[in-house]
């Protein structure tokens, strides 16, 4: 009731003062190819952007109202709530002001929250890194959420212009959730003679001031000769955490281990550069970004539990992250139109968005080829997916392959039905190679209005 109280206000408002209603219902239900065929992915998501723009204000809003997950039913008592039987969230991803010509005509602020698009490549993008990585689907490559922040544009000329952004809160990402929810957690080789039984955390977070949770960042954009490019720099955090020490802790005479981590997040500088441009009917578009670590970070395994007779702690430390020596992640790729409908996106990236340090950042060469039919309302995707090498001097035993085939078919002017399926292989321990006991089949409707 509250809710459809909302929208009729919503609906009055908008006829009365301009303001502009629109929004998506999106279903995506996947299941595992595998026997028994588990459900793999079940969201049904609303999403309501609102917008008023005047002269020199704009207000926008988007919000995400979610049923999401299955239900997670243990015991009786679970029975008598709703929320767990029929699991849902709402999610205010953007809802800004913008005020243009503000203390003079060539600048415009934006105060809220608000997702800050950086970089040129298509989804995976290096030098994107002011907002938090929203990794619930691991599969939803580049998606990020909103931060609260200060976002300012100077205009300098029609060419160039300079943008400034200050988040005064630090937001990490959020993992992965479902069946995924395990696949970015490292995989821990234990010595001869132990087993491990548990494992458990401890997250530190930087203190809440300005000093310790804010990020910056600083963007020069330009247009010469047919060509967009950016140079960028940010001062902020690493949004996924690093295991700091680990605490071995005997649990049993048959070598059964605990292990208890100590995490914690780090702060990093890092300096981007981009361009895109059109080259004889080719979208061209090159990224890199170099991250300094502004310390370095270390790991120290605590073994001291597993021997107590010793005079001294026995540790062993190792570096994770050494400030003297960037690592840089850089894309670069293309597409093109075809007169007969069809369309090729090519890319190579090098380092996932959970790569660190120059020796763990891995190649992946991604490839897509689609082609219409029946005036467009059909669209056909034979060739999807991507393939990856971990390590080119062995690679038969370190690579994946992904393969995503897809039909969509445009059954109305808004709506959109899609049916694909998800192929994972590979050997070694990569991220999607891991996933190659999910194969999955996947339908997906979106209705826009």
């Amino acid at each position: 009731m509250v809710f459809l109280i909302l929208t009729l206000g919503i609906t009055h408002a908008q006829e009365a003062d301009n303001l502009k209603l629109s929004g998506e219902l999106f279903t995506d239900q996947r299941f595992l190819l595998k026997s028994p065929n588990d459900w793999a992915w079940n969201e049904n998501r609303l999403t309501l952007n609102l917008e008023k723009s005047t002269d020199n204000a704009k207000f926008y809003s988007e919000v995400w109202l979610r049923n999401i997950g299955v239900p997670a039913i243990h015991a009786s008592s679970d029975l008598y709530n709703k929320g767990i039987i029929d699991p849902y969230n709402l999610e205010v991803r953007e809802a800004y002001v913008q005020l243009n010509g503000f203390l003079t005509k060539n600048l415009d602020v934006s105060i809220g929250r608000q997702r800050i698009v950086w970089g040129t490549a298509d989804k995976l993008n290096p030098t994107d890194n002011l907002n938090p990585l929203d990794l619930e689907d691991i599969l939803d490559f580049g998606r990020r959420r909103g931060s609260d922040a200060i976002n300012l544009n100077y205009y300098i000329n029609n060419d160039f212009s300079l943008q400034g952004v200050f988040i005064p809160i630090f937001q990490p990402a959020n993992m992965p959730v479902g069946i995924f929810a395990n696949i970015l957690n490292p995989t821990l080789e234990m010595p001869d003679g132990m087993a491990l039984e548990s494992v458990s955390d401890t997250l530190t977070m930087p203190k809440y001031n300005i000093g310790e949770s804010s990020s910056a960042g600083l963007k020069l954009k330009g247009f010469a000769k047919g060509v967009n490019f950016s140079l960028s720099y940010v001062w902020g955090f690493d949004g996924l955490p690093f295991a700091t020490k680990n605490t071995f802790i005997p649990v049993n005479a048959l070598g059964g281990i605990n292990i208890h981590s100590q995490l914690s997040y780090a702060r990093t500088h890092i300096i981007g550069a981009d361009l895109v441009t059109s080259i004889a009917g080719f979208g061209v578009w090159a990224e890199a970004a170099a991250f300094i670590p502004e310390k370095d970070v270390m790991m120290t395994n605590d073994l001291s539990a597993l021997y107590p007779t010793s005079p001294v702690p026995v540790t062993q430390d190792s570096l994770i992250l050494d400030k003297s020596k960037p690592y840089i992640k850089f894309v670069v790729g293309g597409d093109y139109f075809f007169s007969d409908g069809s369309y090729l996106n090519v890319q190579y990236l090098h380092g996932f968005i959970h790569e660190r340090a120059r020796e763990n950042l891995n190649d992946y060469f991604f490839l897509r080829y689609e082609k219409t039919f029946l005036n467009d309302k059909l669209k056909i995707t034979p060739i999807g997916g991507g393939f990856i090498v971990t390590d080119w001097n062995k690679m038969k035993d370190n690579y994946a392959l992904v393969y995503m085939p897809e039909i969509a078919y445009k059954a109305t002017t808004n709506s959109e039905i899609t049916v694909s399926t998800t192929i994972f292989d590979g050997k070694g321990d990569n991220l999607f190679s891991n996933l190659k006991d999910y194969n999955m089949f996947m339908c997906k409707l979106k209705y826009s209005f």
